[in-house]
């Protein structure tokens, strides 16, 4: 028998009713074209979380369970995982959901402080490596600090005019950026001591993830055509690098960063990552 299901279909578990409740709150504000901003983000984790909070509690309270039933962690498992899901289709991500333009705008000036910094991280990093490879990290990181700094100015530029000038321009420079990010995560890959190897990537991914949460909020703002044009541009796929990626660790930079629970930034990093690579990317 399927948990979800049986608990969905509970007469004695008020979870549905409280999940419907949610929905309907949501689908009302997206037919009204409401959009929260970041203070209504937050309000909107928060509320969810403790929705998740109260399911969690009836699901492992269920008036209606035998003791027998209670001690089967498969279905408890299962159970969460579902509520989870669930949760995951009530939060819009934050990044490229249903934000104005300068709204994302200011999302993105917003990420641009943790971008600095992760920077600032790469050009330490060299240090940590063994000799032979610090030149190699070197050469693969050339630029960051001039792209970071161009990325961060254009973002500020558009917050200030959010003009289809200044969008070409952030159009433009993510793209940039987030190739000289894929370009040096594969070269960081070739290291082979793998201490070294370990440190160049994780510096390199930290900027990554900051780029492609960044290059998200772009497209979300972008027309098709540009979109399109944006892809034709990223001739090193998303794809070629995943390998490389650690999810947790980016999930970590979006959770701190939106002041979320990690197990809701892992779900949202997925599914960026598969829009974005739908995307053409």
């Amino acid at each position: 028998m399927n948990p979800i299901s049986n608990i969905w279909n509970h007469p004695r578990t008020s979870a549905a009713g409280l999940l419907i409740a949610v929905i309907t709150v949501a689908g009302v504000f997206s037919q009204q074209g409401v959009t929260l901003g970041k203070a209504g983000a937050d309000t909107v984790v928060t509320l969810v979380s403790a929705v998740a909070t109260a399911l969690l509690g009836l699901l492992a309270r269920d008036p209606g369970e035998t003791a027998r039933e209670r001690q089967v962690k498969s279905a408890e498992e299962a159970a969460r995982l579902g509520v989870w899901l669930l949760i995951a289709l009530l939060v819009p991500l934050p990044w490229i959901e249903g934000c104005s333009g300068t709204a994302v705008a200011q999302d993105i000036v917003n990420w641009t402080p943790s971008l600095e910094s992760a920077v600032a991280t790469v050009d330490s990093t060299a240090a940590l490596l063994a000799p032979a490879d610090a030149p190699i990290f070197a050469a693969a990181t050339t630029g960051f600090d001039a792209a970071s700094n161009l990325l961060v100015a254009q973002a500020k530029a558009y917050l200030a005019n959010p003009g289809a000038g200044t969008l070409a321009q952030l159009q433009a420079q993510v793209v940039t950026f987030e190739q000289q990010v894929n370009a040096a995560l594969l070269q960081a890959a070739k290291i082979v001591n793998p201490a070294s190897q370990q440190h160049a990537l994780a510096a390199i991914q930290a900027v990554g993830t900051i780029v492609t949460a960044i290059l998200a909020l772009v497209q979300s703002i972008s027309s098709k055509s540009s979109v399109a044009r944006m892809a034709a541009d990223s001739t090193i796929k998303l794809a070629a690098v995943r390998p490389y990626f650690d999810d947790s660790r980016s999930a970590s930079i979006v959770a701190a960063h939106y002041g979320e629970p990690l197990a809701l930034a892992q779900i949202q990093i997925a599914r960026t990552v598969r829009q974005t690579m739908n995307a053409g990317f």
